[in-house]
Parts: C-alpha cells; sequence; structure tokens
C-alpha cells in the first residue's frame, strides 16, 4: 500500500469553528491553521464548496467561498496542497472551473488538489437560484464537465459539444503547472457516479463513510474499471472524516457536553455519532483509522470539531495519532 496522507478541512464556518465573530479575523483563524497544518507536516489542506453551513437550522453566521478562501491560503503557505470536498459541479460553468483552477494551479506553483462531484444541497440550489436537477441529469452534467476541464487544461483550443454543455474554441491560459494535469478526485456516494470515477477519477473520495460502507464502494468502483478496462489501482481511495480527539477521556467528555443537543446525554451523543465521527482518544481515533486502513484507504480528509478546538486538535492529532498510521 502507498503511504498514508493527511489532509485537513480548513476552518470556513461549517461547524462553529471560529473564535470570533469578526470575519477578518475568522480569516485570519483559519489562515493559522493552515500554516500550523502546514508546519507540522500535513498534505493538504481542503474547503468545502458551498455558500451556507449545513444543517442549516436558520443559522446566519459566516461561511466564507471555497475558491477565495483557497486562493488567499495558496499565497502564504509553499508547501501545503489545496482542494476542495469537493467542487460542486453545478454552481460553474465547466469552462470557468477550468480557468480558473488552472489559474489556481498557477498561482500555488502547482499544488492543486482537484475535487469535484454532482452536488447534492438542495436547500442551497434553491437559494441561490441553481436549478436543482434530478440525480441522473446532474450526473451526466459531471462527466461532461470533467471531460471539458480535462481538455481545456491541455489543448491551445478546446471544443466539445454535448447534451447540457457546449464550448467553442475556448482557450485556458495559463495552463495547469502539473502535467498532464492536477489529480482529479470525484467525492460522492451514488452508484451513477462510479461510472464517472471509473473514467477520471485518480482518486475516489467518500464522504463521512464507514468502513463497511467505503469497501463496498470500493468494490463497485473496481467492477465499473474492469467495465472500461481501466486499471483499478490508477486510483486512490480516500474518505472524509469528522474527527472529536480530546487528551483523555475527560477532555473528551468536556469537548462532547459542548457539542450535544439540550437534552442529550453524553452517551447518546457517542451512540449517535458512532457512524460519522472518529470520537475519542488518540488511541480510540488511531484504532477506528486502521479500519480504513485495513480496506486499502490511504488517503484521509479529516475534520476536526469541537467549538473552535481545531488548532488543539490538530496539534495533538499530529504527535499521538498521525505517527501510528503506517
Amino acid at each position: 500500500m502507498a503511504s498514508v496522507q493527511i489532509g485537513l478541512t480548513l476552518p470556513q464556518g461549517w461547524l462553529d469553528e471560529f473564535p470570533t465573530t469578526n470575519p477578518h479575523e475568522q480569516f485570519s483563524f483559519s489562515k493559522n491553521v493552515a500554516l500550523t497544518a502546514e508546519k507540522l507536516g500535513f498534505d493538504a489542506g481542503y474547503v468545502y464548496d458551498h455558500f451556507v453551513p449545513h444543517p442549516i437550522d436558520n443559522r446566519t453566521e459566516t461561511f466564507f467561498e471555497a475558491y477565495t478562501l483557497l486562493s488567499a491560503i495558496s499565497t502564504i503557505t509553499s508547501k501545503l496542497r489545496i482542494g476542495q470536498v469537493v467542487t460542486c459541479n453545478s454552481y460553474r460553468h465547466p469552462s470557468l472551473l477550468a480557468k480558473m483552477t488552472s489559474t489556481l494551479d498557477a498561482i500555488s506553483n502547482g499544488r492543486l488538489e482537484f475535487g469535484i462531484g454532482a452536488g447534492w444541497f438542495e436547500y442551497e440550489y434553491n437559494a441561490y437560484g441553481y436549478d436543482f436537477n434530478d440525480p441522473i441529469t446532474r450526473i451526466e452534467q459531471l462527466d461532461e464537465s470533467i471531460t471539458i476541464i480535462k481538455t481545456m487544461w491541455q489543448n491551445q483550443k478546446s471544443t466539445f459539444k454535448g447534451k447540457h454543455y457546449s464550448i467553442k474554441n475556448a482557450i485556458c491560459q495559463p495552463k495547469p503547472m502539473q502535467k498532464p494535469h492536477p489529480p482529479i478526485m470525484i467525492g460522492g456516494a451514488g452508484k451513477r457516479l462510479m461510472k464517472v470515477a471509473a473514467r477520471h477519477a485518480t482518486r475516489y473520495n467518500h464522504p463521512f463513510g464507514t468502513p463497511d460502507i467505503l469497501e463496498e464502494k470500493i468494490k463497485l468502483l473496481q467492477e465499473n474499471c474492469k467495465l472500461i478496462k481501466r486499471n483499478p489501482a490508477e486510483i486512490e481511495n480516500s474518505v472524509l472524516l469528522r474527527i472529536l480527539i480530546g487528551k483523555d477521556k475527560d477532555d473528551v467528555k468536556d469537548i462532547v457536553s459542548k457539542l450535544k443537543k439540550k437534552n442529550e446525554s453524553i452517551a447518546e451523543f457517542v451512540v449517535r455519532s458512532k457512524d460519522s465521527i472518529a470520537l475519542g482518544t488518540p488511541d480510540e481515533v488511531s484504532s477506528y483509522l486502521h479500519q480504513y486502513m485495513k480496506i486499502g484507504i490511504n488517503y484521509f480528509i479529516v475534520n476536526f470539531i469541537g467549538v473552535s478546538k481545531s488548532l488543539e486538535m490538530l496539534h495533538l492529532f499530529s504527535k499521538n495519532v498521525r505517527p501510528t498510521l503506517k
């Protein structure tokens, strides 16, 4: 198996991540997390491509736009790779995405991890005026979009006429620094998505799935690869995981007490979260991640949660969990 790589999601407003309500100070906090992650040797920093937090629950706090935040982070880091978990294809025409991502790869000197998916957050589509098409249409659009993006990344002029998108003599300069193109991480859980991943992906990412679920998805991806005579080993497998880590059991209980619902016990929170959060002491979190490694996962994207605890958890994970993932 290839060596294990660890990326992390950067504070963006997803789960009460900021210790301040001032937007500029919030960006400074995100910047500090990115710089600290780079210093600690993490492989990549990722952001969610959303406009509002989820679940929405009438929340109105800050949520930074993905590509604007990544562009800023790319200029203050030098080694940390940068990416999206994942770009919602519906929000930008593929020709614009090709231009944006090639520019970002140039700005970052070849550090882009291009993540993309078909989209799912219906509230956000409706709120921002995007058509929320049926799943089959969104998967078809994703397939055409990636075809256009790869073409524009590599050709001097690109023309494509599909069912959903068309371009004519489109020029994309600058070209990406990475050759033949940046890594393409396709994220999502649907069966139809696996056909697109088999055709285009250099990495498949499953969001918040258990080891059992991921094992099924990887087998399905391998079957789709065989149908088109592609070697499944060409596609890396990764998982996006929420992490709640404390120094000891008392520290974990203290963090959980601030996250749980008002009338929920700590034990009830742990049971409710066991399939969606790697929760516990460093030894417990490490043991859970090893279950993924046994099924061939060698890339983790971790989302530290816990009321502005990103930096503390980042250091704790780096010192006590990361060295065990070999």
